[in-house]
């Protein structure tokens, strides 16, 4: 299964630029990959074998991945011990993750 970034995120990199900041409420923080940058970061970790369904997109900073479902909605899955099973729903779209980001000043 294929799953393609959401346009609202590639609008959000083309537009604002941020790559890093302060979130309120979860995650509490993002790393945010450039767009140009999923496909590698994704294989580099293995998604498609460890939580198939998901599609990487940054992390929380730590040993979280931030990732979208086929229907756009945005997870946290832990990097050690990534399977679906431990994915937790942090929001029902991009836009809602990015309004809650404050960028690093």
């Amino acid at each position: 299964m294929r799953i393609d970034l959401p346009k609202d995120y590639i609008a959000y990199f083309k537009e604002a630029g941020v790559i890093e900041g302060f979130t309120e409420g979860m995650p509490g923080y993002v790393a945010l990959w450039n767009p140009d940058e999923i496909e590698a970061g994704n294989r580099d970790l293995q998604v498609a074998t460890y939580a198939p369904g998901f599609l990487g997109f940054g992390t929380d900073g730590g040993g979280e991945l931030l990732a979208f479902d086929e229907s756009g909605a945005v997870f946290m899955l832990p990097m050690i011990g990534m399977e679906p099973q431990y994915a937790s729903k942090i929001a029902d779209s991009w836009r809602e993750i990015a309004r809650r980001i404050t960028p690093q000043a």
